[in-house]
């Protein structure tokens, strides 16, 4: 058994080394997640050419709560809102309409951004101590299988992430619902 006190030297750990500009592996609902600063260009692209993913394809934000997300989306109407958020936390991914200041390597090439308020403890915890939301795309190369153990995050990149923060993922054998915000159309079941 893992001690609490592995986990917040660990929790602290990543954080510092998202906070400077690198990337953290760490498990979500249902796969590892790789996660960095949304708002570092720099460590953003390194994750991409991690993933070997384009950037025009958008990327997912997880937060502990909806507050973290707010500085990159803008708020639906009241009832729309209520929606969302009775989903939360939960493994269900929101477009909302991204925020003009949001940065085009987060977006890709859509107006929207996808959003989450993680149900995982660790993934939750690691928002909190971060202090913020992070980016969030499974660790894996493009068109690949999602990593769900930290050593098939070893080996499914060529460049490793700065940390793997382990522990497992529960809650789900598929990725997470992708829901259009403003229709609550489901994108990906």
């Amino acid at each position: 058994m893992t001690s609490p006190y592995f986990h917040d030297y660990g929790l602290r750990r990543a954080a510092r080394i998202i906070a400077s500009g690198g990337v953290v592996a760490y498990p979500t609902e249902a796969v590892y997640g790789l996660g960095c600063d949304p708002w570092n260009g720099d460590a953003v692209a390194r994750l991409l050419s991690m993933k070997r993913r384009d950037v025009a394809k958008g990327l997912i934000l997880i937060a502990s709560d909806p507050g973290q997300i707010e500085p990159f989306v803008l708020q639906l109407d009241a009832d729309r809102m209520a929606e969302i958020r009775a989903t939360w936390p939960g493994p269900n991914t929101w477009l909302l309409p991204a925020r003009s200041e949001t940065p085009r390597w987060l977006t890709g090439r859509f107006e929207t951004l996808g959003v989450r308020v993680t149900a995982h403890p660790l993934a939750a915890a690691l928002c909190r101590t971060y202090g913020g939301a992070i980016v969030s795309t499974s660790a894996n190369q493009a068109s690949r299988r999602p990593a769900r153990t930290a050593l098939q995050v070893r080996l499914a990149l060529d460049e490793a992430p700065d940390m793997i923060l382990t522990g497992p993922c529960v809650g789900s054998d598929q990725p997470s619902c992708i829901r259009d915000g403003r229709t609550g159309r489901i994108l990906r079941p």
